[in-house]
């Protein structure tokens, strides 16, 4: 993500608060399994941004039979992943890229399911337009996409309250995780909440729920679908028709 402005200390903040910093993390971790778990058979699973690789962790625990490919344009997040999920080395296949960039859209193989958490409202509206587009030819017929992101509020009434359910789910897992208030003083010092600081950096671009239903459904995707939302954060799928059916 070098190109949109991600640098390693983001990563480094990343990788010792993204926990706490994520509303309801692990049951967003669980949807997103699930999705993909729907998928039969489910051999081919590429994660773009895979971070610190918990979620890259819990696919390969779900799908004994899967292999996954774990993209990201962090060194640290990339070297994280390979120890997170060293129990399923033989079964991962981490790979350096850059999301914003096109070349490495054109897999080897078609994937039976794409997925990608807290990186896609890096890009601007085109380049999510392009990406859902790329990411529809890359999947066989019948498999799934499915995005977990930052989702921009439609109306200005929705600010704050997404502002407000940030701040308060931080709260509550700071001190679930450490006992105390240490993670929501870390976001709010890095003025980590988008919704609240929106003007604080070039590198956030949310989009709204409604632009990317309309984006992968333009692309050719059925049965799109919102699965979960809190504080901002949204979970959508998106499956590519079996043949004779686009």
């Amino acid at each position: 993500m070098a190109a949109a402005g991600w640098r390693e200390d983001d990563s480094a903040v990343f990788i010792d608060y993204g926990s706490a910093f994520t509303p309801e993390r692990e049951r967003q971790h669980e949807i997103i399994g699930d999705l993909v778990a729907s998928v039969a058979p489910c051999c081919a699973v590429v994660e773009l941004c895979c971070g610190s690789g918990e979620l890259a962790r819990l696919l390969l625990e779900r799908l004994p039979e899967a292999r996954l490919t774990a993209l990201d344009g962090s060194p640290a997040m990339r070297a994280r992943t390979r120890e997170t999920c060293a129990a399923h080395a033989e079964r991962l296949g981490v790979q350096a890229f850059d999301l914003a960039a096109s070349e490495w859209r054109a897999l080897e193989a078609p994937a039976d399911a794409i997925c990608s958490s807290l990186a896609v409202h890096h890009l601007d509206g085109g380049q999510k337009r392009r990406l859902f587009e790329d990411l529809f030819a890359a999947l066989r017929p019948g498999g799934i996409f499915v995005l977990a992101d930052l989702m921009r509020p439609a109306s200005a009434a929705g600010w704050p309250i997404a502002a407000l359910d940030w701040d308060r789910a931080v709260a509550a897992r700071s001190q679930t995780i450490y006992g105390d208030r240490r993670a929501l003083a870390r976001f709010e010092e890095l003025r980590w909440n988008y919704f609240r600081w929106p003007d604080d950096n070039g590198i956030d671009h949310p989009s709204t729920i409604a632009e990317h239903l309309h984006w992968l459904e333009a692309a050719g995707f059925e049965a799109v679908d919102l699965h979960w939302l809190l504080a901002g954060h949204a979970i959508l799928s998106a499956r590519r028709p079996l043949q004779g059916q686009a």
